[in-house]
């Protein structure tokens, strides 16, 4: 999987629309089983999937939500109740008990009974829940990222493919992507207004999201994987970590200034202030990553409390400057001034509004490759923290360090490995 050139995906870029148009009809047959209503299902129930599943019923009034799974009941059940609350959309929620799912095959049940599956798990179950997905031939929306680990990347990536081949419309949850003023930023910086792009700096710098409470709140009686899942954010086989499953929206901003190429290598700092409680994610990283002809980006990356935040991106170019300094300062700087202005609309309702509509045209949207390269990218930087070597795009194409485990059920004994030392774990 070598690096190759923006100019290389220029060309590519125009042979992807052939194939997206020739697997067009396929598409437009694939959710023929509800004739005019589009059967909904929701696996993840927690306040990601409910956004998306109040995005979904909005953007189609005859979709029709008529499954939900998690592997927590109460999860569902206050899922429901909110989605029951929302007037709009309400004569939409049609769940019956028997189609109300709970525990770790839940995800398949969901899927076997509908058109539609919005996958918002944490994510290292997100390759299983895609394969599962491309091979029952659902529509798919999946929330970032789409994986933990770099072979969990690999089957992502295969997933991908299958979709294409059967004409499926996948949308990520790289929600900027859909974001009005941002599609107007980078559709200029790629139009050459910055001239050539030389250097892209982002950052997410935040407080802690999920912190991991200390031993002697956990509950009697749960296993060690209960515990974990209800922690997920603080381990890195299901998060990813915050870099991973957060910050990776940072790391997507980088790959589409760079047009979705690759990088050819990347280092990164990171560690831990603040006592992980039993988890084992860092709490700030730093990546430097380098594509090929030179040009480099870096991510920084913490969620630590008590300190300066910010979600800002800086891009650097030949002939100016392009900037994302909030929600109302999204401009470019240079021989090419330029400030967004007007109305950005929102840009989670703007992902599934585009997305039933491809649906319903038959003309799939397929965001497959891209939100590989990011989560790849994302992954491949932790990694680079984690251990303190420089890695390449090639090595983390091949790495075998397998994160998830394979879960039979709530007993599943899992091996996560030590809050890493740079220096001392091995890349694998």
């Amino acid at each position: 999987m070598a690096p190759f050139t923006r100019r290389d995906f220029v060309k590519t870029s125009a042979a992807a629309g052939i194939a997206a148009s020739v697997g067009s009809e396929l598409g437009a047959r694939a959710f023929a089983a509800g004739g005019d209503v589009l059967r909904v299902g929701l696996v993840g129930c927690g306040g990601r999937g409910t956004g998306a599943a109040s995005q979904a019923l909005t953007a189609d009034s005859q979709a029709k939500l008529v499954a939900v799974g998690d592997v927590f009941n109460n999860k569902v059940e206050s899922c429901l109740k909110t989605l029951m609350r929302q007037d709009k959309i309400a004569a939409q929620v049609q769940v019956d008990p028997e189609h109300q799912f709970v525990g770790l095959d839940a995800f398949q049940k969901v899927i076997d009974t509908c058109d539609v599956v919005l996958l918002a798990t944490p994510p290292g179950f997100r390759p299983q829940h895609l394969r599962a997905a491309v091979e029952a031939g659902k529509h798919i929306f999946t929330e970032k990222p789409m994986a933990s680990d770099l072979p969990g990347v690999r089957s992502a990536m295969e997933s991908v493919r299958i979709a294409k081949e059967k004409g499926l419309t996948m949308v990520a949850g790289f929600c900027w992507r859909y974001d009005t003023p941002l599609r107007e930023l980078f559709s200029r910086v790629l139009d050459g207004a910055i001239g050539d792009v030389h250097t892209v700096y982002g950052t997410y710098l935040t407080g802690p999201v999920k912190p991991m409470p200390p031993a002697d709140r956990r509950p009697e009686g749960i296993t060690d994987l209960e515990w974990m899942v209800r922690n997920w954010y603080n381990f890195t086989f299901l998060s990813g970590d915050g870099l991973v499953e957060q910050a990776c929206h940072t790391v997507d901003w980088l790959m589409w200034a760079m047009g979705d190429v690759p990088p050819a290598s990347c280092t990164a700092v990171g560690g831990r202030q603040i006592p992980a409680e039993g988890g084992n994610i860092f709490d700030h990283v730093e990546v430097n990553y380098q594509w090929a002809d030179g040009t480099r980006g870096f991510v920084a990356q913490r969620q630590i409390p008590g300190c300066h935040n910010e979600n800002y991106c800086y891009m650097l170019g030949s002939a100016g400057q392009g900037s994302i300094r909030g929600r109302n300062r999204i401009e470019i700087d240079g021989s090419s001034k330029w400030q967004f202005k007007g109305d950005a609309g929102n840009m989670y309702q703007i992902e599934h509004n585009e997305m039933f509509a491809a649906i319903r045209a038959g003309n799939p949207i397929n965001n497959g490759d891209r939100m590989m390269t990011s989560t790849m990218a994302a992954v491949m930087g932790r990694e680079a923290a984690y251990t303190g070597k420089q890695i390449t795009w090639e090595q983390a194409s091949q790495s075998q360090q397998v994160l998830m485990p394979e879960i039979s059920d709530w007993n599943t004994v899992v091996d996560i490995r030590p809050l890493a030392r740079p220096g001392i774990t091995p890349f694998v």
